[in-house]
């Protein structure tokens, strides 16, 4: 099946709510063009230096996320026109966020990102560490941050029970954080969790932002 073929399955499979993040990461500037045509208009890189060519060469009212591993010396390349970071996992990588957002005048969206899958090599804050960052309160010093959910990635398994009680428990801090910290806050309201795999049961789950890759760009769908 074409792309676009397989961008119209995955948008029909998802609720009204749910915002597809289309995952680009290794995929050819074409693909991601194709895709674009057929009115895809957000979609997330890991790698700087990929998303840095295909910022130049696509058009500029793409939103681009970046969904990787965020190291801050990296920071700098991206902060002049990335739309949202994903996977801010320490005050520090917010604080370089905040210095590099300052410097080109621009806020830039962030969503935390949590470990809770049953895999040590996943990465995240734990939430108690999360908790404990908020209460610490430094992240309100932050003026061009602006801090718009969470996101996690389930246990790599084909256990749907266990995908499923760590999506909900996922839902679950993210109204407590909510609660605690953001009760006035229109921004804090995404929960990203889902891709190809289990974007179905995250949905199920209270994910209303699924990142889809290999179910868009895979020519076997």
């Amino acid at each position: 099946m074409s792309i676009k073929s397989n961008l119209q399955k995955v948008r029909n499979n998802l609720l009204s709510n749910v915002e597809l993040v289309a995952v680009s990461k290794y995929h050819t500037i074409d693909d991601v063009r194709e895709a674009y045509e057929a009115g895809q208009r957000v979609f997330g890189e890991s790698r700087e230096q990929e998303l840095r060519l295909k910022y130049d060469a696509l058009p500029k009212d793409i939103e681009w996320h970046f969904i990787g591993h965020m190291q801050t010396n990296k920071v700098k390349y991206i902060a002049p026109y990335i739309s949202m970071i994903e996977t801010v996992d320490s005050i520090k990588l917010m604080k370089e966020i905040e210095k590099q957002a300052t410097k080109n005048s621009r806020t830039i969206d962030v969503l935390l990102e949590l470990h809770l899958a049953q895999e040590e090599s996943k990465s995240g804050m734990l939430p108690d560490d999360c908790l404990a960052m908020f209460d610490e309160g430094e992240w309100r010093e932050l003026s061009h941050v602006r801090i718009c959910g969470i996101m996690m990635m389930a246990s790599n398994t084909d256990d749907e029970a266990q995908i499923r009680s760590e999506f909900l428990k996922a839902k679950e801090l993210f109204d407590l954080i909510r609660q605690r910290y953001f009760a006035d806050s229109e921004a804090f309201r995404i929960r990203s969790y889902g891709m190809s795999g289990d974007y179905l049961i995250a949905q199920e789950c209270g994910s209303n932002h699924v990142r889809v890759g290999s179910s868009i760009f895979s020519a076997d769908n």
